[in-house]
C-alpha cells in the first residue's frame, strides 16, 4: 500500500481540481504553470481546505473521506508544511518559533527536541534572535526546524526557496536532501524552477488546469512530454543546460539536453 494516496475533487471560484495519485517514501515535485492547482493540493492534504468529495490516506490513517464524513483537522495530521512566506512569528525568537511546533509534548521532551533541531540545522548562534534579525537562509532553516521538530510523516514545501539567491538555494537543496535521509520522510515540493525540479525529484507530477497531465521520472518528463501543456513547461531545456554547466558548484547533468 502506498504511503500516501488520495483522490480529490473540489471547485473554488470557478476553478475545478480533480486529481488522484499516490507516493511512497520519495521526493515528489509538483510542477506546472501558476494556477494549475499545485498549492491547492498541498492545502487539501494539510487540511487547510476541504474537498467536496474524495479521500486522503496517509500511512494507516484516513485523514479525509467524504463518503463517511471523516475530516481530521490540520493540527491532528502528522504533516509538516513550510509555506512560501515561511510564516514565522515575528514576536518570537528562533528558539520560540521552533518550540511552537512541539505542542502536546512534555517539558523535557520539548526542550530536547528543540535543542536537537537547533544543533542539526546549525542555528545555535541565532537561537535567541528574532526573524527580523536573521538572513533568508536562516529563516528557511528555522521554518524547517519548526515543522520537523514534530516528527511528521509527510513534509509539504510550497516554493520554499523562491526568494533565495542561487548559492543559498543550492545550500537549502543540499540540506533538504540530508534531512530526507536523516528522517526518512517523504516530501512533496512545489516549484517552478526547472533545475530544482530536474535535480531534486524522484518523480515529477505535472499539473495542467486542475488535473494531472503527466507523471514520471525527471528524465521522462523532460525528454518525452506527453502533451502540449507539458512540452510548453519544459521547452526551456537549453536554459536549464546553461544553468547546470555555467554555474560553479552545480552538479553536471549530462543527460538533460
Amino acid at each position: 500500500m502506498a504511503l500516501l494516496s488520495h483522490s480529490l475533487f473540489t471547485k473554488v471560484n470557478g476553478f475545478t481540481l480533480e486529481i488522484a495519485w499516490e507516493m511512497e517514501n520519495e521526493l515528489v515535485v509538483l510542477f506546472g504553470f501558476s494556477g494549475a492547482g499545485k498549492s491547492m493540493t498541498l492545502n487539501l492534504l494539510a487540511g487547510l481546505m476541504r474537498a467536496e468529495r474524495g479521500f486522503i490516506r496517509l500511512g494507516g490513517s484516513i485523514l479525509f473521506d467524504s463518503s463517511c464524513n471523516i475530516f481530521v483537522p490540520p493540527q491532528k495530521r502528522a504533516i509538516g508544511y513550510v509555506f512560501q512566506d515561511l510564516a514565522l512569528f515575528p514576536h518570537m525568537t528562533v528558539r520560540q518559533n521552533i518550540s511552537y511546533g512541539t505542542f502536546g509534548l512534555r517539558g523535557d521532551e520539548r526542550r530536547e527536541r528543540v535543542q536537537e533541531m537547533i544543533d542539526m540545522l546549525h542555528l545555535e548562534r541565532i537561537a535567541e534572535k528574532y526573524p527580523s534579525e536573521i538572513s533568508g537562509g536562516q529563516k528557511q532553516r528555522t521554518a524547517l526546524a519548526r515543522v520537523l521538530v514534530r516528527r511528521p510523516e509527510l513534509l509539504l514545501l510550497d516554493e520554499p526557496f523562491t526568494a533565495l539567491d542561487i548559492s543559498l538555494r543550492l545550500e537549502m537543496q543540499r540540506l533538504l536532501t540530508e534531512l530526507r535521509t536523516r528522517f526518512s520522510i517523504p516530501v512533496i515540493l512545489v516549484t517552478h524552477d526547472l533545475y530544482e525540479a530536474y535535480t531534486m525529484a524522484d518523480r515529477i507530477i505535472v499539473y495542467a488546469e486542475g488535473s494531472v497531465a503527466q507523471t514520471g521520472s525527471p528524465y521522462d518528463i523532460f525528454h518525452t512530454p506527453a502533451c502540449r501543456n507539458v512540452k510548453a513547461l519544459v521547452e526551456n531545456k537549453v536554459i536549464l543546460n546553461e544553468r547546470i554547466f555555467n554555474h560553479p558548484g552545480l552538479r553536471v547533468m549530462d543527460d538533460v539536453g
